[in-house]
């Protein structure tokens, strides 16, 4: 082809895209303030707002015309320029999941925005109080009634009874477009359009399955018998409530309660002084955020980046303990890679990676609300009583990978089977799994929509993995800084949580580039290596205990 040709092309694709921008980004920016206020007020304008947007969004790709465009641009070949072609890829794969009928599209939108409403507004019946998911939690991590904890455990799963017909149509309606695609169902085609093998991550979740499997026999064989001792029962009589949250993606303590070394502390305050001293400024995502309960609002945590540059919002309930603590640590690490993308890169490309890339950003800084080094130098605790507990508390935070290791293949199981079959028995799939993979036995009789009770079903369909793969990747992070920080050495964990080398690596190496590298060239450029599950493995395993 000649470069006269190419340069045409190019020059075409350049102008598709600048129209393409113009109309999409006024639209993607109210969208995202409409969001962020249905989600803070619970306002239901907000929310029929940010649907009609969402709507008009998916409703510009799905224009047959940008679509057979797009394709007849691409047809003869790469684009010269490396930027339009990782542009074009993109658009395509974003094209291609939406050539849905309008209605389709304005269907589905009603739903998910509907159930999104109904988890953020809900709140469960416990002994005859409406109660929060913080409530039911403190029930489960302290109380020592077994009847309270079944109440409140069963309490977290009434959502699930309000959503299940309502998420089930719209499993079908998703299914039903993607099929129309041509794709075997919408899981299948999201992995795809995202630039995931659905075979080769199916094989790396049996690896990690095979390989987990002995460290969480030991685990949890242990946790049974203190939960038996500690609640007068024998192991085999143990049930879902005896555990430390609803769905037993949370350790509890093995040793030693963490809590008490936050309480009382500012965590915004702990958060800032973390991310500055390691080269980040975040003085201004503070001042965004939404940090504190109230009715109306969502009652999880998330992070977004509301117009892909400045405006970057952070949103929690927090209280002051070590999961609130792991909470901040994680939100802003995702706000923080939000922050550091070159903003002169094209709109298209200012935003991470990958979604498990902006993950593992965010876990590996999650995880340091257990780190005894961490907990000295930001939150005060005494040198002496640390060291004395420094074994358990590195325990805890391997404990804690562990579980939600099982639980995250619990989730990616059940939301892979869900779209392959969803007329199947799924109440009892969910248990057959939970069994299966987290030992948790099912209560006897039960008959109830447990699985639909867990939010990401609803409104963050076939993203669960990206958790896992997340981990993953922050290991690898990881092992790299802790290697090439001054070389390693016992004060490793002390440079790694203090030394703006931290901040400067993660900038140029990782953030910086945006979607400009896929995840897995983003992945070689930042640790010289491919993504791998030895250093995940080695965490687990305590090799890399502070």
């Amino acid at each position: 082809m000649s470069s006269s040709l190419t340069s045409s092309r190019d020059a075409q694709l350049a102008e598709f895209i600048d129209q393409l921008v113009a109309e999409l980004q006024p639209l993607e920016l109210e969208h995202n303030r409409e969001f962020w206020l249905a989600n803070t007020t619970g306002e239901p304008e907000h929310e029929t707002r940010s649907a009609e947007l969402d709507a008009r969004m998916r409703l510009v790709f799905a224009r047959r015309e940008g679509y057979e465009r797009l394709r007849e641009l691409r047809a003869a070949g790469p684009f010269a320029d490396p930027v339009l072609e990782r542009q074009a890829t993109l658009l395509w794969n974003t094209y291609r999941s939406k050539q849905l009928p309008p209605e389709t599209i304005e269907r589905q939108v009603r739903l998910e925005k509907s159930l999104e409403s109904r988890f953020n507004n809900f709140r469960a019946s416990l002994d005859g109080e409406l109660v929060t998911d913080n409530r039911i939690r403190d029930v489960l991590q302290s109380s020592e009634d077994v009847g309270q904890r079944r109440r409140a455990w069963e309490a977290s799963k009434q959502v699930g009874g309000e959503v299940e017909a309502e998420l089930l149509e719209l499993v079908r309606l998703r299914n039903e477009g993607a099929r129309s695609l041509g794709f075997t169902d919408f899981y299948a085609m999201n992995l795809e359009l995202d630039e995931l093998d659905e075979r080769e991550l199916f094989d790396l979740l049996e690896d990690l399955d095979r390989g987990t499997q002995p460290l969480w026999d030991a685990y949890k064989g242990d946790l049974d018998a203190r939960l038996a001792k500690r609640f007068g029962c024998r192991t085999d009589e143990l049930a879902p409530w005896h555990y430390a949250d609803p769905f037993f993606q949370e350790a509890p303590a093995a040793e030693i309660d963490v809590d008490p070394y936050y309480e009382g502390q500012s965590l915004e305050k702990l958060t800032g002084a973390f991310f500055s001293n390691i080269g980040f400024e975040i003085e201004d995502l503070l001042a965004q955020a939404d940090h504190y309960e109230r009715p109306g609002k969502c009652q999880h945590a998330f992070c977004m980046s509301v117009d892909r540059g400045a405006e970057i919002r952070v949103l929690c309930n927090i209280r002051s303990n070590e999961r609130w603590m792991g909470t901040m640590l994680h939100e802003y690490g995702h706000a923080v890679y939000d922050k550091y993308i070159d903003r002169s890169l094209p709109w298209l490309l200012r935003g991470a990676a990958h979604i498990l890339t902006t993950e593992a950003s965010a876990m590996i800084f999650g995880r340091l609300s257990k780190n005894p080094v961490w907990m000295q130098r930001y939150a005060g605790a005494d040198p002496q009583q640390l060291a004395a507990v420094a074994g358990p508390m590195a325990r805890a935070v391997r404990e804690q990978l562990l579980v939600q290791t099982r639980w995250e293949l619990v989730m990616i199981h059940m939301e892979r089977a869900l779209y392959r079959d969803p007329s199947q028995d799924l109440r009892t799939l969910w248990w057959d799994l939970v069994e299966r993979y987290q030992g948790v036995r099912r209560p006897a009789g039960r008959d109830a929509a447990d699985w639909a009770s867990k939010i990401h079903f609803s409104i963050a369909p076939v993203y669960y993995h990206n958790y896992l793969l997340g981990e993953m990747l922050a290991s690898q992070f990881q092992d790299h800084l802790l290697r090439t920080l001054g070389g390693g050495g016992a004060d490793r964990w002390m440079r790694f949580i203090t030394s703006p080398e931290v901040g400067r690596f993660f900038i140029d190496r990782v953030y910086a580039p945006g979607k400009r590298l896929d995840w897995r060239a983003l992945v070689q450029h930042a640790t010289g290596r491919p993504l791998a599950s030895s250093p995940f493995v080695d965490d687990l395993s305590g090799k890399h205990d502070a």
